[in-house]
């Protein structure tokens, strides 16, 4: 509605202007030049006019968008102009002014209030720019890092020196892990990051997480769960030696006291004989145990040589092809690209690969058709990686979290050593051991390297 009547104003005083130019300019060639005079301070009056009402309406604007600019809502126009035209524009500019004041304060208090949450979270969270300048730091980095204020990444050199390599060279999406000491504790952080675009700038925002207590609580978990393992392991062997012990000692012993020498038959010594047979296959079945978990212990640290994926794969296929009872399972192996190399120790990763095949042999041995792959190649994250897959019955949901366990097993023979020791070899790889499973339609272990 302003910008109507602004409109039928502008046109109208322009038109009043026209007429008097050509009053002017016929009066002087009718040689009547006392009418061309007065029609020419006419026009004079009616530009002056037009000048300073449109001079007027854009002073109103440009200082209506000034004060939208430097964050001044208290400018307000009057509504009781003379001017109609002038009237409902300031009203205008005066609702404008409202709804853009409110949009304000909403913006401010939602503002507010991301930034309270930011202060009362658990987590670290800073934001850098690309010169090093910390434009955010909520008050639990600062306790985490133990530095505040936290304006620039440098004054990280005073808190650690490797924490300050770690954010000099901290790259988005990356993922790093660091331990910090200082006179009150020993804290285990992680540091996440991300990037986000600001006013056409690029901001790194990296999560900092306290993790010391997440780990403490699963390092007990993994003591427990061992320790009922090994419980159990040492019980079951230890069990069967104190029963037999005590029946050949009561093959030698009477009511008051030992049978006398003379009195000692042929089926004493046989029973005897039996027992401590069996007291010896149980005593080795124990030193097994411990060996293994010796072995478990003490894993050579990896001879890493750049090996093709080809030739390791190829390597254990043949291994696996030299059991007859695996020739009615379809074996294949995909690697992409055909030319992947892996830096790992080619006997370790051997080891590991051999002991996933078998235990993926053994879980699909009732299958009609038993299928196993063996795939090589790249994820998208650049990580190169080695899975086995298998088609058989799956893993319980309930055993996901069991089964890398040292001496945890589900089979009848066998010591439970294999898939710690598999994850042990690859996490000294620097690497990890993934498993993915789904009831009935198939099992996917997968070896990834950095």
């Amino acid at each position: 509605m302003a910008s109507k009547s602004f409109y039928f104003q502008l046109v109208l005083r322009v038109v009043f202007i026209t007429l008097s130019a050509l009053g002017v300019a016929y009066f002087f060639f009718d040689k009547n030049y006392k009418l061309a005079g007065l029609f020419l301070v006419l026009l004079v009056v009616l530009s002056i006019y037009l000048i300073k009402y449109v001079n007027h309406t854009n002073r109103k604007i440009a200082y209506f968008f000034e004060s939208i600019k430097n964050e001044d809502f208290t400018l307000r126009f009057p509504e009781y102009e003379n001017v109609k035209s002038l009237k409902e524009l300031n009203r205008s500019l005066n609702m404008l002014n409202e709804m853009i004041h409110k949009v304000h304060v909403q913006n401010q208090v939602q503002e507010k209030y991301y930034q309270e949450i930011l202060k009362h979270a658990d987590i670290g969270i800073l934001t850098i720019n690309n010169k090093g300048h910390i434009l955010y730091a909520n008050p639990r980095v600062e306790h985490l890092l133990n530095y505040t204020p936290l304006n620039h990444v440098k004054q990280l050199l005073q808190v650690d020196k490797g924490l300050y390599d770690l954010f000099a060279t901290l790259e988005p999406f990356q993922r790093k892990l660091i331990e910090l000491t200082n006179e009150r504790e020993k804290i285990q952080l992680t540091l996440k990051s991300t990037t986000v675009t600001l006013d056409n700038k690029n901001l790194l925002v990296v999560v900092v997480q306290d993790i010391q207590k997440e780990l403490d609580e699963k390092e007990a978990d993994s003591w427990v769960k061992l320790i009922r393992v090994l419980t159990h392991e040492i019980m079951n062997t230890i069990t069967p030696i104190t029963s037999i012990s005590e029946s050949i000692l009561n093959y030698y012993k009477k009511d008051d006291g030992l049978i006398p020498i003379k009195e000692l038959t042929e089926k004493h010594i046989q029973n005897t004989y039996k027992g401590l047979e069996v007291v010896k296959e149980q005593g080795n079945n124990l030193m097994d145990f411990v060996q293994s978990y010796r072995s478990f212990l003490n894993i050579p640290t990896p001879d890493k040589s750049l090996v093709a994926a080809e030739k390791l794969l190829q390597k254990v296929l043949l291994l696996i092809d030299q059991d007859q009872q695996n020739k009615n399972i379809d074996f294949q192996i995909l690697i992409i690209p055909d030319d992947l190399d892996l830096f790992v120790d080619e006997k370790q990763i051997t080891q590991v690969l051999l002991n996933l095949c078998k235990n993926a042999v053994q879980s699909i041995a009732e299958q009609e058709k038993a299928s196993i792959k063996i795939t090589a190649g790249i994820t998208a994250n650049g990580e190169k990686y080695i899975s086995v897959w298998d088609n058989g019955p799956g893993i319980p949901p309930e055993l996901m979290d069991e089964i890398f366990i040292p001496f945890f097993t589900t089979k009848n023979t066998g010591t439970g050593i294999g898939l710690s020791l598999s994850k042990q070899i690859v996490r000294l790889h620097g690497g990890s051991l993934k498993l993915r499973s789904i009831l009935n339609q198939e099992t996917v272990f997968t070896l990834l390297f950095p």
